[in-house]
This record gives structure tokens, sequence and C-alpha cells, in this order.
């Protein structure tokens, strides 16, 4: 089953790699972060069963490990970053949100929704506080 979902989550970074237009040397780097983020992500959902924490651990990870790759490549955080980060995206929850507002089912709808919201501001924290991170370690070393 986790062997299942990493060799799947390696897949879609890659191919939205594909999509994003990212170099063809650095495909495989791209869905090894995906990969790594997912891993953490299911990981840390079994120890605490918070997706909103486990999104916020994983995509700090992806973000320390693009940052890695993006010195070793000598290429963009971003390349990595974007690709890795598309396994934590919640859409299937948002999509079930739409589709319970669709069927009248608000209560349940604004719960899933309210769900999707926090878990994509967990995203952007963990990728923002990791950027800030970085940024502060390579400003005391100089």
């Amino acid at each position: 089953m986790i062997l299942e979902q990493l060799v799947t989550s390696f897949i879609a970074s890659a191919a939205f790699g594909i999509i994003f237009n990212v170099p063809k040397r650095n495909l495989l780097q791209c869905g090894f972060v995906g990969m790594m983020g997912w891993l953490l992500y299911i990981s840390c959902m079994k120890v605490s069963a918070n997706p909103i924490v486990s999104s916020l651990v994983a995509a700090f990870f992806v973000t320390v490990i693009s940052q890695f790759l993006a010195k070793i490549y000598k290429t963009p955080i971003i390349i990595f970053s974007v690709s890795g980060i598309i396994p934590l995206v919640p859409g299937g929850l948002a999509y079930d949100a739409m589709r319970n507002i669709v069927e009248n089912q608000y209560d349940v709808a604004v719960q899933l929704a309210a769900k999707a919201f926090m878990i994509s501001g967990a995203i952007a924290i963990g990728l923002i506080f990791s950027e800030v991170i970085n940024q502060v370690i390579r400003k005391s070393r100089l």
C-alpha cells in the first residue's frame, strides 16, 4: 500500500514537472521531492492523524529538499518545490466540498471546504517558513 502511494506520488510529481516545463534532466529529482514529501506526510499521519499538521511538516520538508537540490543542480528552487508539493494539495477534498454544495448538503460542504482551506494554508505556511529560515541562515553566514 505505501509502495503504491510512493510510486504514484513520484509519477504525479514528475508528470506535473512535464506540464510545468521542467528541464528533462530534472524530472527525476522533481518526482523524488514529491515522493519524499508524500512519505513524510503519510508518516506524520500515522503519528498524529492530523492532516493539517502533517501537510505543514511535509511542505516544510519539500521546500528544504528543493533548496538543497536547487543548489546542487544550479536551478531555481521553484522547479522542485512546485512539482514536489503537488501530492499534498487537497484537490479531492475540495472536489467533495463542491459536490456537496451541488447536492444541497451545505453543512457537510462547509466542513470539507474549511478543512481544504486549512490544509492549503498549512502548505503555504510550510513553504514560507522554510524559505524564511533559509534566508535567516544565509544572512547569518555573511
